[in-house]
């Protein structure tokens, strides 16, 4: 699912604006999370809540390495809410949780620099 980890890739062909704003990002907090033992890499499986107007996704998470699951209830990040579900073995993933890799390729999740409300919309 990841393009490349590499930093010093070349960018992306360009795209316009309006092709942008057709991804949905949207930042969401926390309100459970727990063990995905039946994933293929390790994973965490959240339920985040992205206000009342979308309400509250699940999400399969390859964050681990840098996300210690009893760290995540109440952290707010951001995840892309309008891509189809997809189905990770046993579980249907609503959103795709966002993330950079850090120096060892492992993801560090995308988050507000302070609280901001749930549903907000990135522009």
């Amino acid at each position: 699912m990841h393009v490349t980890h590499d930093p010093a890739a070349t960018a992306s062909p360009t795209i316009d604006f309006d092709t942008f704003l057709a991804v949905d990002i949207r930042v969401g907090t926390i309100v459970d999370a727990k063990p995905f033992p039946e994933a293929r890499k390790p994973a965490w499986r959240l339920w985040i809540d992205f206000g009342p107007a979308i309400g509250v996704r699940k999400s399969s998470a390859q964050i681990t390495e840098n996300h210690p699951l009893e760290t995540l209830v109440g952290q707010q990040v951001a995840a892309v809410v309008n891509f189809p579900p997809r189905q990770i073995g046993p579980v249907v993933s609503e959103v795709l949780t966002l993330g950079f890799p850090d120096a060892d390729g492992k993801v560090v999740l995308v988050q507000p620099s302070k609280p901001v409300p749930n549903g907000g919309r990135l522009f």
